[in-house]
């Protein structure tokens, strides 16, 4: 018989950069690696940076599990516009002048996205309605219902930098924080967009210490390979 070798898997922890999505974030692991079963534990979308876990071969198989775990970002909302995504990859659609955002009034509005929220998602996601991806229905103009679902916020810090406001927030899987910037801006009588996000932590997982893109795409293929490590037997290892 001729021996078989066990296929390398385990978890790679990557930052991702601005300007490029998790799919090809994905495809850069999959050509250094020259494995096809890779996964990731949650999206981030381009605009975005941060910690992103790969999950390859057999520890794709606690996909789903990992990606309810709780995540902490960073980020800044920025008032004064809406744009169609919600963030500011997307196009400016309403403007209206920014709040004083004084301390007691944005106090108030955190209260309002902090614990068990409810939170309307954007119209550009990967939420699927009726079967079908709501981003895909947004492009083609298609009305839909507002689609809300509840999330779980804890706001760990906040400052005020007009018309910005930079915060840290820890929220549950799931949770759009392109939905909590716009949700804030009509909660303080104006509009609001993400213009920045960074994700800081998966469940255990920090973004300190992860591969950048350039370091992957410098590394040989065994030091990619030793950067695996071994997949949690449960999702909150």
């Amino acid at each position: 018989m001729i021996p078989t070798h066990p296929q390398p898997s385990g978890l790679f922890l990557f930052d991702k950069p601005k300007g490029i999505t998790s799919h090809d974030a994905v495809e850069l692991l999959r050509r250094k690696l020259s494995i096809q079963k890779i996964g990731h534990t949650g999206t981030l979308d381009p605009m975005a940076t941060g910690l992103l876990i790969f999950m390859v071969g057999s520890a794709t198989s606690g996909q789903s599990e990992m990606q309810g775990l709780v995540k902490i970002y960073g980020g800044t909302i920025m008032f004064g516009s809406e744009t169609d995504t919600w963030d500011a990859e997307g196009k400016v659609t309403a403007e209206a002048p920014a709040p004083a955002l004084d301390e007691n009034s944005v106090a108030e509005a955190v209260k309002l996205f902090n614990g068990k929220v409810i939170q309307q998602i954007p119209p550009y996601s990967a939420v699927r309605l009726n079967g079908r991806h709501m981003y895909k229905l947004a492009r083609r103009n298609v009305a839909m219902p507002e689609v809300r679902r509840e999330v779980e916020i804890r706001w760990l810090s906040w400052a005020v930098r007009p018309p910005a406001l930079d915060f840290e927030i820890e929220c549950s899987g799931g949770t759009y924080v392109r939905s909590v910037a716009h949700e804030m801006g009509r909660a303080l009588g104006s509009k609001a967009h993400l213009s920045v996000l960074r994700r800081l932590s998966i469940g255990s997982w920090s973004v300190k210490g992860s591969v950048t893109a350039e370091e992957l795409v410098a590394m040989p293929r065994e030091a990619a390979l030793a950067r695996l490590s071994p997949a949690p037997k449960g999702a909150h290892a």
